[in-house]
């Protein structure tokens, strides 16, 4: 049985299944959505809910992120928008770099 606690931020049409193989596969998951609804669901599934996505990262051992767009990655790792409180402490303040777009590929 793996002994690691992984947080799972962003629990939609990807991130909640994605959490409950890692419940089938025996982790422990935290996870946390801007609507309670998914939340719920993974609780119900076996997983533990969390208040934040702080919450998420204070409990776990690894943190992952299924978050729609890049500012809103941004916004949990930096603590910006709605949720308040950084997932990520001590990032550094330039902007973090997100996916290349395919026009400037090499």
């Amino acid at each position: 049985m793996p002994s690691k606690t992984v947080g799972f931020i962003g629990l939609g049409i990807m991130g909640l299944p994605m959490a409950k193989n890692l419940v089938d596969a025996e982790y422990s998951v935290v996870g946390h959505n801007r609507s309670d609804e998914p939340i719920e669901e993974l609780v119900e599934y076996g997983g533990d809910g969390g208040d934040s996505p702080a919450d998420v990262a204070e409990r776990s051992d690894v943190v992952l992120l299924c978050l729609p767009d890049s500012p809103d990655v941004e916004n949990v790792i930096l603590g910006e928008g709605e949720e308040g409180d950084p997932v990520i402490d001590g990032v550094s303040e330039e902007r973090p770099s997100s996916t290349t777009r395919p026009s400037h590929r090499r």
